[in-house]
């Protein structure tokens, strides 16, 4: 006789309530934008702590440590204040050449440092990625904040440069707080922005030096931006002045000196400063999301 199998129906909530009820996921699957964000907030306290390890791990050899944040910006305007202000004669025009110098050199600088690290965000902590599950921007993130950090040190050294040679103090200094608020949204997006495409692109990581020169020598940072003004015209004039790093340093030597003469005027300058945070720091982030499960792969 052919025996029967009588097999009783599970009635019990399903694979997806349950998984629902303790929280449980997909594996492989790409949380929400929103979602994304709330897991990242969750994770301040690991950004704020990797950031401090970064900078330990940076200086802790050195004998003068945090100083060096400081008097790298500084040689670097020594060397190009000998070279292009005095060898090259470029500061023409303007009237206190070194703090226009210093705030070019400095402020560039900051974007410069985000942008070098950030290409190894992803490619330079494989093994953090793979040992650890955590959102990934969150290393990134932590890059612009060591360098945010050492930003601060940095102006207030510009600050005591710009009063040596005679600017005042005034109420426009207050002007540095949004200024550099808008300079450090826009260098996290692009910190994020370049984090996914150093993690496919090696050979990037070659050519970001020779980019970074070349963005240095158009946004005015060597020498007066009326040279801009006075040799380009039409479309190439306005292309060359919507450069973000030119802005942020336009705006950093409005708050900071009296009587210099600005690409444009400065509610021109705040509005592209704004835009350029907005669209590099959302544009950078969701494009670094959409990469998120691919990072730490083979």
């Amino acid at each position: 006789m052919a025996q029967t199998t009588v097999v009783e129906s599970y009635t019990g909530p399903s694979a997806k309530e349950l998984a629902r009820k303790y929280g449980l996921g997909a594996a492989g699957r790409l949380p929400s934008l929103l979602e994304y964000t709330r897991q990242l907030w969750a994770y301040r306290h690991f950004i704020w702590e990797f950031a401090g390890a970064k900078v330990s791990a940076a200086l802790g050899n050195t004998r003068l440590g945090m100083v060096w944040q400081v008097l790298t910006p500084l040689f670097n305007a020594g060397v190009y204040y000998v070279i292009f202000g005095v060898l090259l004669n470029t500061k023409g025009g303007v009237h206190n050449f070194i703090p226009y110098l210093c705030t070019g050199v400095f402020i560039f600088g900051y974007t410069q440092s985000v942008v070098q690290a950030g290409i190894q965000a992803i490619s330079g902590n494989l093994g953090l990625i793979r040992a650890l599950h955590f959102p990934r921007a969150s290393l990134p993130l932590s890059i612009t904040l060591v360098e945010a950090r050492n930003m601060i040190a940095s102006i207030a050294v510009l600050m005591g440069i710009v009063l040596l040679t005679g600017e005042p103090i005034n109420l426009q200094w207050l002007l540095l707080v949004p200024a550099l608020l808008l300079q450090t949204i826009f260098n996290a997006g692009f910190a994020m922005l370049v984090g996914r495409l150093g993690s496919k692109l090696h050979d990037l990581r070659q050519l970001i030096p020779f980019i970074m020169r070349v963005w240095m020598y158009g946004s005015a940072v060597l020498y007066p931006v009326t040279r801009f003004t006075e040799h380009l015209h039409g479309w190439k004039l306005n292309l060359v002045l919507a450069n973000p790093m030119l802005v942020y340093i336009e705006l950093m030597r409005h708050a900071l000196m009296e009587n210099v003469k600005l690409a444009a005027s400065p509610t021109l300058l705040w509005t592209e400063a704004v835009i350029w945070a907005v669209v590099m720091g959302i544009g950078g982030y969701a494009y670094f999301w959409r990469g998120e499960k691919g990072y730490g792969r083979g």
